[in-house]
């Protein structure tokens, strides 16, 4: 297998824009999404001139798979938060999300030389809670009512990592597909 981690272009824009309004993919996110076209490239030019992130497409030889992102990069405060998904229901079950999991801690820690990683998830996605604790990461609150879609609000859990959890728990310790980044 081989996966590579490559930016987002303006090319992709419909295959986001498809996988984002996938109701397997929307139903955990924040916003109630509206789909258009116009919004998908305000968004790509927002985040081309975001030096606080790092979004890419998720391949896996050679298809487009998903989108990962780390936003709120902060080099002060050595800590930025992410977000994942997977719209091609090839993958979904084929340990994807463990790569893409495990890469992601690697290039956050080792590379960007942050000491914590970051995530909110539903409190209803128990699937991505259990994931991100296998891989470390640990709950740290929990917002009540804090997204308010679909017409109701949503409580949230609030997830977290550091960089000595990694070294002590996860680094070398798990095999994993090593991902390209562009």
């Amino acid at each position: 297998m081989e996966i590579l981690f490559r930016q987002v272009t303006q090319k992709d824009l419909k295959v986001i824009l498809k996988w984002r309004t996938m109701p397997e993919v929307s139903s955990y996110m924040y916003t109630d999404f509206k789909p258009s076209m116009d919004r998908q490239r305000k968004w790509l030019h927002a985040i081309s001139n975001d030096e606080s992130r790092r979004d890419w497409i998720i391949c896996v030889d050679g298809e487009d798979v998903g989108l990962v992102s780390l936003v709120s990069i902060n080099e002060v405060n050595k800590r930025c938060e992410w977000a994942y998904y997977l719209g091609s229901p090839n993958v979904r079950g084929k340990g994807i999300g463990r790569n893409v999991e495990l890469n992601i801690l690697e290039y956050v820690f080792d590379t960007l030389k942050l000491n914590k990683l970051c995530c909110e998830v539903f409190v209803s996605n128990e699937k991505v809670i259990a994931i991100h604790e296998k891989f470390g990461s640990r709950t740290e609150g929990k917002r009540r009512e804090h997204i308010f879609k679909n017409g109701e609000f949503h409580d949230i859990v609030e997830m977290g990592i550091l960089k000595n959890d990694w070294e002590r728990e996860i680094k070398g310790k798990l095999e994993f597909v090593r991902a390209q980044f562009e």
